[in-house]
């Protein structure tokens, strides 16, 4: 791992037009893992993909430099990278990952003539429209309404939310820290549960549950509710007995935990009017592949009173491609090069 820092780089200007823009360095950087690939041209394949993990880097310059060493690949003048953070302004400082970093001095160490960050869900969300059908896998609904907002909500290490609004021509993705809304709870179990987990933490909001580090959080307080001792349990520990079906915590934790995000994305496609589909994405729900569909999922998602009607309708569809955050970078940079 290479942790020292060169002196800076001088930006490099070699990129005249949008042609010469390429290589262009596309990045989706997580709590826990760090994706990089490079494209070689607008319509190209993306190549040298590196998956690092993120903390055995002190910061973005570090891995980066990490991956463009290892692939030995000509340095680019653009890049973009998703991030798991709010990025406002010049400063970055990340929530599940100690980093902080300047975006301006990121760019200048890198050599970059141009460098956009930008939340990594609202990366994802650029590439909902570019997805093929063999990369969705649909849970219930019917058929997106055309032209209607889409919303995304993605359980990872964190949780997050963005979404597509329609515009002449396109679409504008949303720039969210939805999911450190409020969690409600829906049923008086799920009150109960949530009343343990706040003595630890006085906000629960969606991200301290619906996520890889909250899932462990919610395996302890249904433990505690069947008066068992819990096992230290990692999150695929927990999804995995539940899938296996040999412990009844597990079951129950990953089942709340389904039932959980349909509440969490019916109150998004409500307040987005997502009539265009919910999308959602992150490392844990493709993981229960077939499970969603059979879990309380679906049920909690319609179970809005009177707007029930209105959810029937909304296709939900679980994200299989591998790199969204990294198509969605590429799709932000090529709106870039035609402005």
């Amino acid at each position: 791992m290479r942790t020292e820092q060169p002196p800076d780089m001088a930006v490099t200007g070699n990129c005249k037009d949008a042609a010469s823009t390429f290589p262009r360095l596309l990045g989706d950087i997580g709590g826990t893992n760090s994706r990089f690939a490079l494209q070689l041209s607008p319509d190209g394949e993306f190549e040298h993909i590196e998956v690092v993990l993120s903390g055995d880097f002190p910061g973005p310059f570090d891995a980066i430099e990490y991956y463009l060493e290892k692939t030995g690949a000509t340095r680019p003048c653009w890049a973009a990278i998703g991030i798991a953070s709010s990025v406002i302004g010049d400063i970055v400082k990340m929530t599940n990952l100690n980093w902080s970093f300047s975006i301006q001095d990121l760019r200048r160490k890198l050599g970059l003539e141009r460098l956009k960050v930008m939340n990594d869900l609202t990366a994802q969300a650029l590439s909902l429209p570019m997805l093929k059908p063999e990369n969705l896998r649909q849970v219930g609904g019917s058929v997106p309404a055309e032209g209607a907002p889409i919303a995304l909500i993605a359980a990872g290490t964190g949780l997050g939310v963005s979404g597509l609004v329609p515009y002449p021509g396109g679409y504008v993705p949303l720039e969210s820290e939805g999911g450190h809304v409020t969690l409600a709870a829906f049923n008086d179990r799920e009150a109960a549960i949530l009343s343990l987990i706040r003595r630890d933490y006085p906000h629960v909001s969606a991200e301290r549950v619906l996520s890889g580090l909250g899932l462990p959080i919610l395996y302890r307080a249904i433990a505690e509710l069947h008066d068992v001792e819990a096992e230290d349990l990692m999150p695929v520990q927990i999804t995995g007995a539940a899938l296996a079906g040999t412990s009844v915590v597990a079951s129950e934790t990953v089942a709340t935990f389904c039932a959980m995000l349909g509440t969490v994305a019916a109150d998004l496609a409500l307040t987005l009017g997502a009539r265009g589909g919910v999308y959602i994405g992150g490392g844990i729900v493709p993981k229960l592949g077939d499970y969603l569909a059979a879990s309380p999922f679906r049920t909690r998602f319609e179970q809005k009173g009177r707007f029930a009607f209105y959810l029937d309708d909304i296709p939900v569809y679980v994200i299989h491609a591998r790199y969204p955050a990294l198509i969605g970078a590429a799709q932000a940079l090529q709106r870039e090069a035609a402005q």
